[in-house]
């Protein structure tokens, strides 16, 4: 049976992110997989079923509008003074992420240019967001650069799949190549604050930290999200009228509005007023988690073979390239495998499979820091993939 009303798929996306979190928070053994990762394989199996159709008004919605919002308000809690709360190991090895992340993306555009054509510079730009901070930054770099609608749907396949791939690398590896790397720290088994195991995972868990609102607060919440997105939206808009009548560069009307929302949630963010406000990294987290099922609606097989499985051996090299880099690079600088692990996966996956990987660790005291480098991934992701994009454009790439 086909669902296809939007009333009863956005009832079915609602239930699958519900029940995401609700087995995160219940099953130990699949908390070791994160809300994240559950919500994708939830869409995954209603699509690949023929449960839900490949398309609809309602994944547009939750895709753009709903996804662009949460943007706004997870970058509202990024404040990038936590990074000392990060450590400087988890900082270096997530630099060291996200250059093994830009570097796949250009080995990846010489070796698929021929097949992949004029799109390549498109999809390096897109692999090299999400590969930096998360299937977040997906959507936003990758309609920023254009990507075709069929390259779309193929690269949202692959780059779920290799998500969980990488996921459950990230998860083996220490166990695998651990005696080759200095110990993990003490401090990743410590409980914070010296709160018990049992009670760790509801306080640490920031999915679940218990946020205190009134209707005032949720109200400027929504009304603070919508107003940063329809300013970005403007200046958009703006400089594409100005660089249209040659006021301005040529070049600066095509900047995306998910620049100008990046850009301006970051320095709302860091004002005296709206400092890490209360409730911006749940309600952010919860519309992200809607677009997590969506991402796994879109992972159709059928898709990948439909644009060619190069656009999956793309991927495919983007993490390869990036895990070779960051275990690499990480022994020679003498980084911990914990650190290693918990930064590629905050990059590859963003901060809830950062947090899988360290709650399945048992790392508990790489939790924090793994979130922290994961919301910085949000912002920094999508700056490097359309500086990337353009770079692999301005070569000549696949042109």
């Amino acid at each position: 049976m086909l669902i296809d009303g939007a009333l009863m798929l956005t009832a079915l996306i609602a239930g699958a992110t519900v029940l995401a979190f609700w087995l995160d928070r219940k099953i130990p053994a699949l908390s070791k997989l994160g809300a994240s990762l559950l919500a994708l394989m939830f869409g995954a199996i209603l699509s690949n079923t023929g449960l839900v159709p490949a398309a609809s008004p309602v994944y547009d919605m939750i895709a753009g509008p709903v996804t662009m919002v949460a943007i706004a308000w997870l970058l509202l809690a990024v404040n990038l003074s936590d990074l000392r709360l990060a450590g400087p190991r988890m900082v270096l090895a997530f630099g060291i992420a996200i250059t093994g992340t830009a570097l796949g993306a250009f080995v990846g555009a010489f070796l698929f240019a021929g097949a992949i054509g004029e799109s390549t510079w498109q999809l390096a730009g897109t692999l090299t967001g999400t590969y930096s901070g998360g299937s977040l930054n997906f959507v936003g770099v990758a309609r920023g650069v254009g990507l075709p609608a069929a390259l779309f749907a193929g690269a949202t396949a692959a780059d779920a799949l290799m998500t969980g791939v990488w996921l459950g690398a990230t998860m083996l590896l220490p166990l695998w190549i651990g005696k080759f790397y200095p110990p993990v720290p003490e401090a990743a088994f410590a409980h914070p604050e010296g709160v018990d195991a049992g009670a760790a995972k509801g306080t640490h868990h920031p999915f679940f930290v218990t946020a205190s609102l009134s209707v005032l607060d949720l109200a400027k919440l929504f009304a603070l999200g919508i107003i940063l997105l329809a300013a970005a939206e403007g200046a958009a808009a703006g400089l594409g009228a100005l660089a249209a009548t040659g006021t301005v560069p040529g070049w600066m009307g095509g900047i995306p509005p998910v620049l100008f929302l990046t850009t301006f949630a970051l320095v709302v963010g860091h004002t005296p007023w709206f400092t890490r406000p209360e409730g911006a990294l749940q309600l952010g987290t919860l519309a992200l988690h809607f677009f997590f099922v969506v991402i796994g609606i879109w992972s159709r097989v059928a898709e990948i073979a439909a644009v060619g499985f190069e656009v999956f051996y793309y991927t495919a090299v983007v993490v390869g390239v990036h895990g070779v880099f960051v275990y690499g690079v990480g022994r020679l600088v003498k980084l911990d495998i914990g650190s290693l692990s918990v930064a590629s996966q905050a990059a590859v996956g963003g901060p809830s499979s950062a947090l899988a990987v360290a709650v399945s660790r048992e790392w508990p005291g790489f939790i924090l820091p793994g979130v922290i480098v994961g919301l910085l991934g949000y912002a920094v992701g999508t700056y490097l993939g359309f500086s990337v994009a353009y770079l692999v454009q301005g070569m000549g790439v696949g042109l």
